[in-house]
């Protein structure tokens, strides 16, 4: 007789984001359709022909964050940690029992501390090696991420940061999920965090991939991505422990996959992504049919949505069901990207509605027929099933599907 394996349920939710601070101003921005891109103010862009991007502004790490010492920490640490401490707080653990039980977590990301590379390399060049500030050093390694949660949290458990670039949030999920899954441990905060630095803005606008004013997913006047930044926390706990908490439950993970096919170091790979579609509904145990809404990778640039959206019909034919893409309003928060999806999925099954994509305005016609992007503001809608994509480089593919509770 076959063992049926835990079921893990997602019970808390932290956003920091240019859309708001906390799940709530995060889920309200979603639903308005507000924007959080503004011109950057976080390192001389002049000299850029593009100078619009989605920073958190008003971000004040002494007010959410309680043990870690903000200034002996990255800005991307800085927002895992808070977003991590939201997250419990909306789950309702008190810190205290958290820590005493078996808990770590999974952080993604793409730049790591990448401002703090940048004011390194200032210094190096400026005063030569000796000249460079060892403290700052210290702030450097992207393992730091998952670190600060833990040592926010005092959580004793794993701490793993994953550096699958703009898919690792889903990494991260997926880890989270196997770990309680497999009994490994009790609570697993899981997620991603990066922040907005001058390399990443140079190295996208090099590729002629950002976006002059704003990033339009899907719509035939698309001109790129919005960079961005953020943290973005989820609380992954076995089913069981989050009823008898008597907890709210956002949602179940249903299931993960991972495909790398390697194809190329930029370009999205339409058989690659359909194959990481169909064993993520293998895993989960879904039918395409049984999927009601996908949140998409959707950067806005013309190859990814041509790719994506091609990938999707080939694996759910003439039925596609509701595709938006969250970036039109937050930017691309690189490895927080498919953690702010995963996120917004969460609402979306818990609260019935589907995310838009906010600056759609007239479809891009090769992109085939009877497309529904949910164009402009949120729709009511009620979810059983929904998917949430988040692609990388390299070929790095990775989805997950959360159900509503039931």
């Amino acid at each position: 007789m076959s063992e049926v394996a835990p079921r893990v349920a997602i019970t808390g939710l932290g956003a920091v984001s240019s859309l708001g601070i906390g799940a709530r101003a995060f889920t309200e921005s979603l639903r308005e359709g507000r924007s959080g891109i503004s011109p950057i103010r976080s390192f001389d862009s002049s000299g850029f022909d593009h100078t619009q991007a989605g920073e958190v502004h008003g971000f004040l790490p002494g007010e959410h964050l309680e043990r870690i010492t903000p200034d002996r920490w990255g800005r991307s640490a800085q927002f895992a940690a808070a977003a991590a401490r939201l997250a419990v707080e909306d789950a309702g653990w008190d810190p205290a029992e958290l820590s005493a039980t078996r808990a770590g977590s999974a952080m993604g990301t793409t730049n790591g501390e990448a401002r703090v590379f940048q004011q390194l390399t200032e210094q190096w060049l400026d005063l030569g090696p000796e000249g460079v500030d060892a403290a700052l050093a210290r702030q450097a390694p992207a393992d730091r991420i998952a670190a600060a949660v833990n040592t926010e949290l005092r959580l004793d458990g794993e701490a793993q940061t994953f550096g699958t670039a703009c898919a690792a949030s889903n990494y991260a999920i997926g880890y989270g999920f196997d770990q309680i899954r497999t009994g490994a441990a009790d609570v697993m905060l899981v997620g991603g965090a990066d922040s907005v630095n001058r390399a990443t803005h140079a190295g996208f606008h090099r590729l002629g991939a950002i976006a002059p004013e704003m990033c339009r997913p899907f719509d035939e006047e698309r001109a790129g991505i919005m960079t961005a930044e953020g943290g973005a926390a989820l609380l992954l706990e076995s089913w069981e422990s989050a009823v008898a908490r008597g907890a709210r439950i956002y949602a179940e993970v249903l299931g993960y996959a991972l495909t790398c096919d390697a194809k190329h170091p930029t370009q999205p790979d339409r058989d690659g992504i359909a194959e990481c579609i169909r064993r993520a509904h293998r895993n989960a145990g879904v039918k395409p049919d049984e999927v009601d809404y996908i949140c998409a990778h959707g950067t806005g640039t013309v190859a990814n949505d041509k790719t994506e959206v091609a990938a999707v019909r080939q694996v759910f034919g003439d039925r596609v069901p509701p595709i938006s893409s969250i970036k039109s309003m937050l930017g691309h928060t690189m490895g927080a990207a498919s953690g702010f999806g995963a996120l917004a999925c969460c609402a979306a099954l818990h609260e019935g509605f589907l995310p838009p994509t906010a600056t759609a305005r007239s479809l891009d016609p090769e992109l085939g027929p009877d497309l529904d992007v949910v164009a402009g503001r949120a729709r009511s809608a009620r979810l059983r099933i929904v998917e949430n994509h988040g692609f990388a480089f390299g070929g790095n593919n990775a989805i997950v599907i959360l159900g509503r509770p039931e």
